[in-house]
């Protein structure tokens, strides 16, 4: 019997002259006894058949600290052992069952062994740990698939939870969630006041594969407590509840209908009401805009009643032996329903008595006839009188002077006081052109030294002459007069707070213009849009997105700044036309564009698709590149709103960087604006960042964001890591889609949050990347100083103030600034430092720019010596 090792772990039996096949049995793992014994097939086994696999080991997760078992299952096989990581299992750990396929009659072994987490952690962080399991016959050897064996866990902590949020009906929702990290990766399920959220039985609701709950259209009974739930074979997590809350605007009702007048005689007062109700508002929405009720003037005739006049003369004796007289009631007649006059208009008596003679046939059909047709003509005087006497009452008065209280949006009385006559600048008009722009109020000339009352109502009394006064006065005094003067009106609750977005100016016939500085926005009033004779007192607005509330459905986004002009109501004979920019990619394929205007209720409507027939002529909308120019007879508050067609629309997003001036502190903040491509939103973002301290990094980059539903990424690179670290967890940060696509939101930024390592940095170079998920990107290169007081400058601040004290009075023999300035070779720049405050002051700040920071303070310090002066010293103490 000859014996030899073939192979790892094979050991090759073989006997000389007795025609029986090699058989290949494994060599016993380590631990098992040393020898080898050659296995009788099994009766009727074919000696040709490989062994195969009823069986194979299949992943599994430990648990904690719970073994986790494999198992495999081989006919016909002679042999199972398994092998983990490329090592055999010690023979006495497999547990090892015969059995005998019923079918066939071959031998079926199974082969179970048990897995340990401290065997998997043996290996931990070098490879994954696995097994597989190798068959053998006495036709060959079968491997297994491999089973890989993992040590399950699931963190505590989520990357995002979903936070709340108020939202108005029907607009969409997403709520993102990012479960902790886990293995298995954890399933998310949503819960709706700790009940199970179920896409498939509400349409409404659905899951994205980045597990974020969208509802697409917000229902009242959507307003409840969401909770992100992550869970796997170890554990089970919950997020922090967010709140959603689902808000109703109020509408107003229709108007009731007018009252009656409230005086039965003379001028009076009728109004009609309405209620915010339709709907009401709920779960904190905007009230109704605008005022519930409406008063007009009505005048009511007052009733006259009737009087008689005297008695006519007694007539002639009568054939029956009577005369009469008459009277009529008219002094004065009745009218305007008053009473008529009481009493007998003909009064008869007995004449001669028994002496009167008797008329011949037919004389009392004359007087009969006589008698008609007299009370005609008096009928027909009394209607000339009644109408001569209502037509001169109808001319006394004056439209001009109507009672202003009508009108739903009017004009206050102004009270114009005249300045000296130096800050009168008279002109006169030039009607040959087409616009005039005043800075001021426009008023009539006033001459004299009295104060001018206008007259009480909306449409002030016409100019004379053509001839006007600017009126020059103080910008912020006459901006807080002319917001106390809107401040009574009803309208002025939902105009912006202050005169920083605001322009106002009082116009006439003549026209004009009224601009927002920085923002692209202006209105201008052309020539006779105004009609001749009235005196408009006009504003023109920007409105914070946060203080207007725009409902916008499934795809709009707001591509236009909010803007109001006014106030609602103003008569026009010429369209206006309003000027405000846009951050629209515009194509007719691609965008459904629509200019908005929010009636006298409150609701916003559609006045104008761009690109279609034009359903009314009171409006009209010129789209270029940048801007858009809206004409409109009507003024009031309008929006530009787009509706993509296809997910190639795209929208303007301005990158701005800002960081602080100074950093006093380790940490340093770097903040990425992601802005709608408007001026008026850059405006706002540079006054904001001008009150936190910070300053422009670079230029604004743009940006073309796709309607893609992909968010906005942004990351930091290439910083030097030995000086700066980043304490973002982190690689980079993401603003989602819809919070960027829907325009709402005009402050969107991300802030990276660097640490210098030293106190000795000044300096930081990096470049941020922004872009859009599969999508196109910019970079920013950021390499600016990083400011940190005092190791900002070589010169310390103590001594820099000792020197300017030093020098900059005159000194005996020129020991001053002069000579100061001529030792550092400065002394071509005298005219301009002796120009200054602190000459002295302006050399230091040179010298600072020109040597900043590898400057020797040495060499000025021996500079100074040479003046005369002892700062010397000073600067080599503080030196060393």
């Amino acid at each position: 019997l000859a014996a030899a090792i073939t192979g790892p772990g094979l050991l090759t039996l073989s006997t000389a002259g007795t025609g029986h096949a090699e058989v290949a049995e494994p060599h016993l793992p380590t631990g098992a006894q040393q020898s080898a014994t050659v296995a009788n097939p099994a009766s009727g086994a074919s000696p040709d058949l490989l062994p195969h696999f009823q069986l194979e080991p299949e992943d599994v997760y430990i648990v904690k600290n719970k073994a986790v078992s494999l198992a495999c299952r081989a006919t016909p096989a002679t042999q199972i052992y398994f092998k983990c990581n490329g090592e055999w299992v010690h023979q006495g750990d497999h547990v090892t069952q015969h059995s005998t396929d019923r079918s066939t009659g071959l031998p079926v072994m199974e082969v179970r062994i048990e897995v340990t987490r401290q065997q998997v952690e043996k290996i931990f962080g070098l490879e994954e740990y696995w097994c597989q399991c190798v068959a053998w016959s006495s036709s060959g050897t079968t491997k297994s698939q491999k089973a890989f064996v993992r040590i399950a866990y699931l963190r505590k902590n989520f990357e995002q939870e979903p936070t709340a949020r108020e939202v108005s009906i029907e607009q969409g929702i997403v709520l993102p969630c990012r479960p902790p990290e886990g293995i298995p990766p954890a399933e998310v399920e949503w819960l709706r006041n700790e009940e199970l959220v179920d896409p498939a039985l509400d349409a409404n609701v659905y899951v994205t594969p980045e597990h974020s709950l969208v509802l697409r259209q917000a229902r009242l009974a959507d307003t409840a407590n969401y909770t992100c739930v992550a869970k796997n074979i170890v554990a089970r997590r919950r997020s922090a509840s967010a709140a959603i809350t689902v808000y109703v605007n109020g509408g107003w009702s229709t108007w009731t209908q007018w009252s009656g007048c409230s005086t039965s005689c003379g001028r009076g007062w009728q109004k009609r009401s309405r209620t915010c109700t339709n709907p009401t508002p709920l779960n904190g929405g905007a009230f109704c805009e605008g005022q519930n009720v409406q008063k007009t003037a009505c005048t009511t005739l007052c009733p006259v009643d009737g009087a008689w006049s005297e008695w006519s003369k007694w007539s002639e004796c009568g054939a029956e032996c009577t005369h009469w007289r008459s009277r009529e009631c008219s002094e004065p007649a009745p009218r305007n329903g008053g009473r008529d006059c009481h009493g007998p208009e003909l009064d008869t008596r007995n004449c001669t008595s028994e002496l009167c003679t008797h008329a011949a046939p037919g004389a009392e059909d004359v007087a009969l006839y006589v008698g008609l047709v007299a009370v005609a003509v008096c009928l027909v005087l009394l209607l000339l009188v009644g109408v001569l006497v209502y037509c001169r009452k109808k001319g006394g008065l004056d439209a001009d002077v109507a009672d202003s209280s009508i009108l739903t949006a009017g004009f206050q009385p102004v009270s114009i006081k005249p300045s000296k006559a130096g800050d009168l600048l008279t002109i006169q008009p030039d009607l040959s052109t087409t616009t005039m722009t005043y800075q001021g109020s426009l008023c009539p000339r006033q001459d004299g030294p009295a104060k001018l009352q206008l007259p009480n109502g909306h449409l002030l009394s016409p100019l004379s002459a053509g001839r006007h006064t600017l009126h020059h006065s103080s910008p912020a005094a006459e901006g807080a007069d002319f917001v106390a003067r809107l401040s009574t009106q009803s309208y002025f609750r939902s105009l912006p707070r202050g005169t920083n977005n605001m322009a106002y100016g009082t116009f006439n016939f003549l026209g004009g213009r009224l601009m927002i500085p920085n923002t692209g926005i202006s209105l201008l009033i052309p020539p006779d849009a105004i009609p001749r004779g009235k005196i408009y007192e006009v504003y023109l607005t920007l409105h914070k997105q946060e203080e207007v509330r725009l409902p916008l459905a499934g795809c709009q986004t707001l591509l236009s700044p909010i803007v109001s002009c006014g106030p609602p109501g103003v008569l026009l004979t010429r369209p206006a036309i309003l000027a405000m920019g846009h951050c629209v990619e515009a194509s007719a394929e691609n965008w459904s564009i629509r200019l908005k205007k929010q009636s006298c209720e409150g609701t916003w409507e559609d006045v104008l698709q761009l690109g279609a027939e034009p359903c009314t002529e009171l409006y009209y909308c010129q789209l270029e590149a940048q801007a858009c120019y809206v004409f409109t007879e009507q003024l009031g508050r309008f929006a530009l709103v787009g509706e993509s067609l296809s997910m190639a629309a795209s929208k303007r997003l301005k990158l701005v960087l800002f960081a602080p001036a100074a950093c006093p502190s380790l940490e340093y903040n770097i903040r990425v604006y992601c802005l709608s491509d408007t001026q008026d939103v850059l405006k706002e973002v540079i006054q904001l960042e001008k009150q936190l301290g910070g300053q422009l990094i670079g230029a604004p980059r743009v940006l073309h964001f796709k309607d893609s539903y992909h968010n906005l990424r942004l990351s930091i690179h290439d910083m030097p890591s030995s000086l700066w670290k980043s304490k973002l967890l982190a690689s980079y940060q993401e603003i989602p889609f819809y919070h960027i696509w829907s325009g709402l939101q005009p402050f969107l930024h991300c802030t990276f949050t660097l640490e210098r390592l030293s106190t000795s940095t000044c300096e930081l170079a990096c470049k941020i990347w922004v872009w859009q998920v599969e999508g196109d990107g910019q970079s920013f290169t950021v390499g600016t100083p990083a400011l940190v007081g005092p190791s900002a400058f070589k010169i310390p601040f103590l001594i820099r103030q000792k020197i300017i004290s030093s020098l900059d009075p005159p000194g005996t023999r020129g020991a001053d600034w002069r000579t100061l300035a001529q030792k550092l070779n400065l002394d071509s720049h005298l005219s301009f430092f002796a120009s200054k405050a602190s000459p002295t002051a302006m050399i230091l700040n040179l010298w600072e720019a020109r040597h900043f920071p590898n400057g020797n303070l040495s060499q000025l310090a021996a500079a100074v010596a040479e003046v005369g002066k002892q700062d010397g010293a000073l600067f080599s103490e503080a030196e060393c």
